[in-house]
């Protein structure tokens, strides 16, 4: 009886060419969790990193006389992470569909699965 449940929670890997070109057509059914897309996209594309960038200068310029420019800055930062935390399963379909080393580490790390239709 293990054995069976063991088969269920296994899932057949599909190589990336397989999959980038099956997907349009509707051959796979991909499922991302979201909780672990938000960390794994930001770490991807550099959100946080870049989110502080512009946060840590707007706050200088505010401070230094500079209320617009800064307050947008910051403003930039922050729309920049909440759109990343909102948008990390979607951005995370894209990345995989694009890069082969994104699709590795999604299946992977158990962030995104992928099954046949």
């Amino acid at each position: 009886m293990s054995r069976q449940n063991d088969a269920q929670d296994t899932v057949e890997y599909i190589p990336f060419e397989e999959f980038r070109h099956g997907l349009p057509h509707g051959r796979f059914r991909v499922i991302v969790n979201p909780k672990l897309a938000v960390p794994f996209v930001a770490h991807r594309t550099h959100a946080t990193m870049l989110a502080i960038a512009l946060i840590g200068p707007g706050i200088a310029a505010t401070l230094a006389g500079y209320p617009w420019i800064g307050g947008l800055l910051v403003a930039t930062g922050i729309l920049l992470r909440w759109s990343v935390k909102t948008q990390a399963p979607r951005i995370l379909l894209h990345l995989a569909t694009r890069v082969p080393s994104v699709y590795e580490q999604a299946t992977g790390h158990g962030v995104m699965e992928v099954r046949r239709a």
